[in-house]
């Protein structure tokens, strides 16, 4: 325990800011897309396909952009202002959700959205291993994960007591979480001071072919595993139909994303922290172990308490693999590509998540749903199988 408070102090103030910069989104965030497939669903009469569509293309974009902010943090040697616009439309993207009228309304302020988490997320992460010792990075990008998900389930926690209080009036919630959005930037524009110098080598172009190569086997052997990973994480809005086909409550499904995001924010730390001092591929490969029991779970539940169970399983997860997967790029990556190192992690990530979500979605229309959480399974087993043939320091 004093072991834990004394890496805990350690920790630089930049990834504190960064953290609640995160967590302040993310509660304004989540208070929209937890029920965004609820409002699409019913308000809007969107086909599940659809949501799946929106959600996987909106989520590509959000991670395939990243590759290009990413380099250019890199070049300019500069992270916070690109970190200041991705935030800052984020922030713009929120009234929209209480404006739309359309699936096409909705499409378009997602897209807005994610390409400002597109743009802040290369940028941020490597941010945090610029700024911080390399012995203590697990334990950093730990604690920004925690914080980060604390708004994560603060937000849906908000939704569902404004969802009772109002009666489910989701246009005045979305409004209510304009706030906290512009919160996050005033925060990082005035509270976060940039290093004088978080690139140290010669400026080139990130993306030429031999600065591809300084990557090496072992960063790029990570970045394309979590590509694969990606593939078996579908978009986090099938947790929420999965919950409204068992006959929750409409104003009590957000639940089901506060208790995902309970659990991944209370194991985040702990798990960064741990993986200071122990192998990365033995932690990611009982993280896939993880993923693959809440599929099961998910798939065979028909209640309640049965669709917690498997949504705690996926916290869990997620609080295993976010954060080390980002450690193990910024151990395996030349300090001066760091940026470009996460910006092509999260292209590869981007093309799964949106090929991993509409076939989610196609599965679901045509099999239903456990078909889509025994194929998320599937592709658990398959990545881990490939874990092990992973080199030396991945």
């Amino acid at each position: 325990m004093i072991a834990r408070f004394a890496t805990l102090k350690r920790i630089p103030g930049g990834v504190w800011i960064i953290g609640f910069v995160s967590l302040l989104m993310d509660i304004s965030s989540e208070m929209i897309h937890s029920l965004l497939p609820l409002f699409m669903a019913t308000a809007l009469g969107t086909p599940v396909v659809i949501i799946g569509l929106i959600e996987g293309v909106a989520e590509a974009t959000a991670l395939c952009v990243k590759v290009f902010s990413g380099a250019i943090s890199d070049y300019i040697g500069k992270r916070k202002g690109l970190a200041v616009v991705g935030y800052g439309l984020g922030a713009l993207s929120k009234p929209l959700f209480a404006l739309a009228s359309t699936s096409g309304m909705i499409f378009s302020a997602r897209m807005i959205d994610r390409l400002g988490k597109g743009i802040r997320g290369a940028p941020r992460d490597a941010l945090v291993a610029d700024v911080t010792p390399p012995e203590i990075r697990g334990a950093a990008y730990g604690l920004r994960q925690a914080l980060d998900t604390t708004g994560a389930f603060l937000g849906p926690l908000l939704a569902v007591g404004l969802m009772l209080l109002w009666n489910n009036d989701f246009r005045t919630i979305y409004w209510v979480a304009v706030i906290p959005a512009f919160l996050a930037v005033a925060l990082l524009f005035f509270g976060l001071k940039e290093p004088r110098a978080p690139v140290t080598a010669p400026r080139s172009s990130p993306v030429k072919k031999e600065n591809l190569k300084r990557l090496g086997a072992e960063c790029w052997w990570v970045i394309g595993l979590g590509g694969v990973f990606t593939l078996a994480r579908f978009s986090e809005a099938f947790l929420v139909l999965r919950a409204q086909e068992v006959g929750i409550a409409l104003a009590l499904i957000p639940l089901v994303m506060v208790a995902m995001n309970v659990v991944f924010s209370l194991t985040a730390y702990p798990f960064g922290r741990l993986s200071d001092s122990m192998s990365h591929r033995r932690l990611l490969q009982a993280g896939l172990v993880v993923l693959i029991l809440a599929d099961v779970v998910l798939a065979l539940s028909h209640s309640w308490a049965g669709i917690i169970a498997g949504v705690a399983l996926w916290g869990v997860h997620m609080g295993m693999t976010q954060g080390l997967l980002n450690a193990m790029i910024a151990r395996t990556a030349p300090a001066d590509l760091r940026g470009t190192a996460f910006g092509f992690f999260s292209l590869l990530s981007g093309v799964g998540i949106l090929l991993a979500s509409l076939g989610a979605g196609l599965l679901w229309d045509l099999w239903g749903s456990a078909s889509t959480f025994f194929a998320g399974a599937a592709i658990c087993v398959f990545t881990l199988l490939l874990t092990r043939f992973a080199p030396e320091r991945a």
